[in-house]
């Protein structure tokens, strides 16, 4: 069934830890110039990658299972804070998915408050102590106008990312 109003059912958030996906990467990404819906995506270019791993200010990032706590507590923590029901949340090494339903407020909002609230705790329990950000800049915001694209969304955030990740670190 559609949704016939003009907020959204839910929001699919996905942002990446700083450093781990690189433009020129043979995974391809998205840039300002490749960003439409089923278009073209940057292509893998070896030289590319490795200029930007050379512009990088710091280490890349990746999450331990006490950075993935962290973050997926900060994230839950937003969403009781801002009264948004969230529907699914996957925090990888390198990346984090979450599934929530934000109302009329702006996704962008969402995602601030998410890379935001983490970092801060992530710094609370111990995990992060640069000054920098762990995250890129921006992130991706992705509409869910039905409940068929809803329960996609979940079933991609929760059983779509591979397999269950170790807690020995």
């Amino acid at each position: 069934m559609w949704n016939d109003t003009d907020i959204p059912l839910a929001h699919l958030i996905t942002f990446r830890c700083y450093g781990t996906w690189l433009h020129g990467d043979e995974r391809t990404s998205v840039d300002r110039f490749h960003h439409q819906y089923h278009g073209p995506r940057v292509p893998s270019n070896e030289t590319w990658r490795r200029y930007n791993e050379y512009q990088l200010q710091n280490e890349p990032v990746t999450l331990s299972a006490d950075r993935r706590h962290s973050v997926e507590d900060a994230i839950r923590e937003v969403c009781k804070f801002r009264g948004w029901g969230l529907y699914a949340v996957n925090v990888r090494t390198n990346h984090v998915h979450a599934v929530v339903a934000i109302g009329s407020a702006k996704p962008e909002r969402a995602l601030n408050d998410f890379k935001s609230y983490s970092t801060r705790r992530m710094r609370e329990d111990g995990w992060w102590h640069s000054e920098l950000s762990p995250w890129v800049d921006k992130g991706s915001k992705r509409y869910l106008w039905n409940e068929r694209s809803v329960a996609l969304a979940i079933d991609y955030v929760v059983k779509g990312q591979g397999d269950e990740l170790p807690e020995f670190d």
